[in-house]
């Protein structure tokens, strides 16, 4: 006997009409309006400075120039500390996942004991730290990490806030799936790796993109720890660092009276944002389809 299925055509109203035309619209402005400063950026970053001190910034530029662009790539600077960046992203990524997982997995089984003890002082470092001083002396003195990359990666490589979030996301999971395969004679590995983490992926994808953003913009423990080696730089620090060298070049022929000609400082300001923002944009198509179910999953439990 064939299965027939009948396809009805439910017609709406005027006003369910008019209400979709408004929210449609009203939607469409919106990102229109989210994205008319990034195409700004985009568009004054190929303008003249000249044009940019007269006009302001535009989404199309009037004369098209590479001239901050040529400033910045020509350094071969640029392209080790996209190096050290990527690096410090993947690595430090995968790493804090992995202490993020390990930790949070454990924490959300009933059976263990202290959990809460553990949790409470868990989040008591998300309230209460040591400051920076204690923070530079230890990472700088005791553990000697001044000048190595790895100063990039350890300090954040867990984070308390990210670690509750994944903890919730394994809540979340029916305890329905851990018993049965505890039944079957699997551990608790075996359970994570197995059962809990193939159902937590959007919970995953969402941390890790949070870790990843994370590392990508960091430039703080760089200027702190990064003295006597440049090659160490990671992207943001060095273009930061070329931002102000251009402005205290700038302030110095002002005060000195010292043509230097006319350096692109705006236009400069708005390439180093395209060239820092680019890469890591490519990360949200990937976790965009986790992205949503992933903020919301850990929130309820049901």
């Amino acid at each position: 006997m064939k299965e027939t299925k009948i396809k009805t055509k439910i017609k709406k109203s005027k006003g369910e009409v008019i209400y979709d035309i408004v929210v449609y619209t009203f939607v469409t402005l919106f990102c229109l309006f989210c994205l008319a400063p990034f195409l700004m950026i985009i568009g004054s970053s190929f303008e003249t400075e000249a044009n940019i001190q007269n006009f302001g910034y535009t989404i199309i530029p009037k004369t098209f120039s590479l001239e901050a662009y040529r400033m910045v790539l020509n350094d071969s600077q640029i392209y080790k500390a996209y190096g050290v960046t990527i690096f410090t992203t993947v690595v430090g990524t995968i790493a804090s996942m992995f202490l993020t997982i390990t930790m949070a997995y454990p924490l959300s089984l009933k059976k263990v004991r202290f959990r809460n003890p553990i949790m409470f002082f868990v989040y008591f470092t998300m309230l209460f730290n040591g400051g920076l001083v204690p923070t530079y002396l230890l990472i700088s003195k005791t553990l000697h990490l001044s000048d190595n990359i790895w100063v990039l990666i350890l300090p954040i490589a867990f984070n308390a806030w990210n670690m509750i979030l994944m903890r919730n996301f394994f809540n979340s999971v029916p305890v329905e799936l851990s018993e049965s395969a505890y039944i079957d004679g699997a551990n608790d590995f075996q359970i994570l790796w197995k059962v809990v983490l193939p159902v937590a992926v959007p919970g995953i994808a969402t941390i890790s993109l949070f870790y990843a953003l994370g590392y990508w913009n960091q430039w703080f423990n760089a200027r702190l720890y990064i003295t006597n080696n440049r090659d160490l730089f990671p992207l943001q620090y060095l273009l930061m660092d070329l931002l102000n060298s251009v402005d205290a070049l700038k302030e110095m022929a002002r005060n000195t009276g010292v043509a230097v000609g006319n350096l692109p400082t705006y236009t400069l300001r708005m390439a180093t944002t395209v060239i820092t923002i680019g890469p890591i944009v490519f990360l949200y198509p990937f976790a965009q389809k986790y992205f949503t179910s992933g903020l919301t999953v850990g929130a309820i439990k049901g």
